[in-house]
């Protein structure tokens, strides 16, 4: 008895009064797009019409921070003339939570729905940040022809050996307890001082800005059950056999990586060149895992001169 007061009253208090996300919830710009799990959340932008060259980029976020870390790296594009189009994953950021198993189908369908909806048709460029690199990756798998170029950013899906980490996240009803009681934390150490050693951009994401934003998302229900599930059941740590198969099709591939990558080591990048061997590969000398958005001036430039090169007659 003594022992479930310990863990429930704890678990109660983290979860009382947890929000659902509602229509009310978005703001102005962008939209909810309603596909077969649910609404997911989407926002385009768009460059200034003289300057269009008629190239979609789309951005995909990954694990648990959402579109949010594309705030810098956007603009970048937008200047050279691409329509730049943004979204939530299922159970992140302005999306809706739905009671779903959060699995790579879940991940690669969302994708594939969300260009359907919005009458994509044409040939994208995919940008994928951490776990977003294995969803661009199993998307691209899967729908080839719809894939331009692959931008990889401290890509997920290269640490074979790491499986059994954090396996007590696996376990039934202790997984959300665990994630309900150290979420914050975890989800912080992006910004922690040994990940933020050796950055210096002027347009660094601020630190209280991360950490607000990163805060109102466990301000609703859903949300670190996503990431469990997630966990559960999207292989973070080994999709070579689909990055072997991408490779295959030789299409332009460019990857980014942080030598001081604590959440997404470095070294995976042996097992991610012998996948795809033919891929650009820029490497950040001390950039941490958070590169996407502390030094977005490094990797927005790069991605654009890649794209450019890409699309040049």
């Amino acid at each position: 008895m003594v022992l479930l007061l310990l863990v429930g009253l704890p678990y109660g208090a983290k979860t009382y009064g947890l929000k659902t996300i509602t229509a009310a919830d978005l703001p102005d710009e962008g939209g909810w797009a309603e596909l077969s799990q649910g609404n997911l959340y989407y926002r385009w932008y768009v460059p200034k019409p003289d300057n269009e060259n008629g190239e979609i980029v789309i951005l995909v976020h990954g694990f648990s921070t959402p579109h949010f870390v594309w705030g810098q790296i956007k603009n970048f594009l937008l200047e050279r003339g691409y329509k730049v189009l943004v979204y939530d994953h299922f159970g992140r950021g302005l999306s809706e939570r739905p009671a779903a198993r959060y699995d790579k189908a879940l991940y690669i369908d969302s994708l594939k729905e969300l260009m359907a909806h919005q009458q994509i048709s044409q040939p994208v460029h995919l940008v994928g940040y951490s776990m977003g690199g294995a969803v661009v990756g199993h998307f691209t798998r899967a729908y080839p022809a719809q894939t331009k170029t692959l931008t990889l950013i401290a890509p997920a899906g290269f640490m074979p050996g790491a499986q059994t980490a954090n396996r007590f996240v696996t376990l039934p009803v202790v997984g959300e307890w665990l994630g309900h009681m150290f979420a914050k934390d975890i989800l912080l150490s992006d910004v922690s001082d040994s990940e933020m050693a050796d950055v210096d951009d002027p347009l660094a994401m601020d630190k209280l800005d991360f950490v607000s934003q990163v805060s109102e998302q466990l301000a609703y229900s859903g949300y670190v059950e996503s990431l469990v599930s997630t966990y559960r059941y999207f292989d973070l740590f080994n999709a070579q056999e689909t990055f072997v198969a991408v490779g295959q099709r030789n299409i332009p591939t460019l990857a980014i990586w942080g030598t001081k990558d604590a959440t997404v080591p470095y070294s995976g990048i042996k097992n991610m060149l012998e996948a795809i061997p033919h891929a650009e590969l820029l490497t950040i000398e001390g950039g941490g895992h958070n590169i996407t958005y502390m030094q977005p001036s490094i990797v927005g430039r790069r991605i654009s001169a890649f794209l450019d090169s890409a699309i040049a007659p």
